[in-house]
């Protein structure tokens, strides 16, 4: 799976969330580099987890959709005598 790469405005507001929530909840000093360094290693280990929930969910959604639409043609049915 390739890396995921956020493009920097994304980034740097995903950063500061950190920061915050470093230094506000867990009472840690930490800079933006770390922070930085923290949300590298986060999105690489949880990226492969909810890419693959987000694939069954899709595939869930689908066999919903599937069965509506096998639904929809045997009601187009005719009748026969």
């Amino acid at each position: 799976m390739l890396p995921i790469k956020l493009p920097m405005e994304q980034k740097r507001v995903l950063i500061e969330s950190l920061l915050d929530y470093a230094n506000e909840e867990l009472s840690l000093g930490i800079g933006s580099i770390a922070a930085e360094g923290l949300l590298d290693h986060m999105l690489s280990q949880l990226a492969p987890h909810l890419y693959n929930r987000g694939v069954e969910d899709t595939i869930h959604l689908l066999e919903q959709r599937m069965a509506q639409v096998e639904d929809d043609l045997h009601a187009l049915k005719r009748p026969l005598r």
